[in-house]
């Protein structure tokens, strides 16, 4: 028997015995990051769409539960831990329902609920804490962020609670600066704009608590946003294709190389590359249309484009 045969045989030894197999941390191809779908069973990259295994076998439990309470009475074990949760998902719940089984009157039920928040949240700071892991939430949802994004906040909340730097400070704009912070972090990245618009606040406010929560939280540090990281989700926006993300892209690579980025606005950068990707496919936008999508003027966006055609030679006919 050869190296290969054994090879073979162990690694169908190993899934036969349930041994875990060892996947990459990040994509081969292009080092984007690993997606497991496991409704699917199929485990591939977000960025480039390249598949790193298929027909994985289900991990969830081998037991079903065909209602709730069956559900619960089957499990062998609590919630998951969570930092989104003020008590990390340990808190008690306490079934509505009286000794016959018949559910309380609303109003009943509503003064339990309140009863049981005051007596499990004791002090300013827990009432704090759950105000703002609400926020975050709020935020996250109406941002569209997945849960990675709303944890990493929700533990620099935490940190910026233990250390008593949100007084004097209100609750939507410390939660507003973690959700920007995160979402830098991870690189799901959204303008301050937006964020201090679903926030209800100032993108000052929130621009100076973020920088305020830097010099005191080091895991808030990240590498500046970077032009190409705005286009696939602008031109999302404008419904523009797979062609004009790759033309856009290939513009920022150029001006990148020709130092025209430094010192520009990532944001108005991008949007000067889509808006002269969108010419050069055939796929128009206005200027106005583009300026909405990436929160800039269009006055920045001329600007960006005069440079960007000047420098680069783009022979463009608008």
């Amino acid at each position: 028997m050869d190296k290969d045969e054994k090879k073979e045989n162990k690694e169908e030894i190993n899934e036969s015995q349930g041994v875990e197999r060892a996947y990459p941390e990040v994509c081969p191809e292009c080092g984007g990051n690993i997606v497991m779908d496991a409704e699917h069973g199929v485990m591939y990259c977000e960025n480039c769409g390249y598949v790193i295994e298929e027909n994985i076998v289900s991990t969830g439990p081998e037991w079903r539960g065909f209602d709730y309470e069956q559900a619960l009475e089957r499990s062998r074990t609590g919630r998951p831990i969570t930092p989104t949760s003020h008590d990390f998902g340990f808190g008690v719940e306490i079934a509505l329902t009286d000794s016959e089984g018949s559910p309380v009157p609303p109003s009943e039920s509503a003064r339990i609920r309140r009863w049981t928040r005051r007596i499990s949240t004791s002090g300013a700071m827990d009432r704090n804490l759950r105000a703002g892991l609400s926020e975050i939430e709020r935020l996250c949802t109406n941002l569209r962020l997945p849960r990675d994004v709303r944890e990493y906040a929700a533990r620099i909340y935490r940190e910026a609670t233990r250390r008593n730097l949100i007084r004097g400070r209100s609750i939507s704009v410390v939660a507003g600066a973690t959700v920007y912070a995160a979402c830098r972090r991870l690189r799901h990245l959204r303008t301050l704009q937006e964020v201090s618009r679903a926030a209800g606040t100032s993108k000052k406010e929130i621009s100076r608590t973020y920088k305020f929560l830097s010099r005191h939280i080091s895991d808030i540090k990240s590498e500046p946003p970077k032009p190409e990281d705005y286009v696939d989700r602008f031109c999302d926006k404008l419904g523009l294709g797979p062609e004009t993300i790759e033309k856009a892209k290939e513009i920022l690579r150029k001006a990148k190389e020709a130092g025209l980025t430094s010192g520009r606005g990532p944001q108005g950068m991008a949007a000067a590359a889509i808006y002269i990707a969108a010419i050069l496919t055939g796929n128009r936008k206005t200027q106005k249309e583009v300026a909405q999508v990436a929160n800039v003027t269009e006055v920045t966006i001329r600007n960006r484009y005069k440079e960007l055609t000047e420098k680069l030679g783009l022979d463009i006919s608008t």
